[in-house]
């Protein structure tokens, strides 16, 4: 978790680990988080993370598989054969290595 202090205001926000450094804030693990005291006179607003949000979204997933799809598009020529394997062997051919990517599109 994300506390953050904001001085003129005698508050403190603890919140969702943030995933940008903002001037007063300081990233607590979960034990220090629970065991935060402020100053006498402060406020402490406690913003509680959702849970169910955990996990890449389906539109995450989607966005993954147009990116796969459209790799495996330009890896083949037009008759239908890998371009990657032809460019690999005349790359070999020449002494260097050919590298092909790691993620796969499977057809529907």
């Amino acid at each position: 978790m994300t506390l953050t202090y904001i001085y003129s205001d005698s508050t403190a926000v603890l919140g969702p680990l943030a995933t940008f450094s903002e001037p007063h804030s300081y990233d607590l693990c979960e034990v220090h988080g629970k065991r935060l005291t402020v100053p006498n006179g402060w406020n402490v607003i406690k913003e509680e993370s959702s849970l169910t949000d955990i996990g890449p979204s389906e539109d995450d997933l989607m966005a993954i598989a147009d990116a796969v799809r459209e790799v495996a598009n330009l890896n083949m020529s037009p008759d239908g054969s890998n371009a990657a394997s032809t460019v690999k062997s005349a790359s070999s051919q020449e002494g260097q290595i050919g590298r092909r990517g790691h993620l796969r599109a499977v057809p529907s």
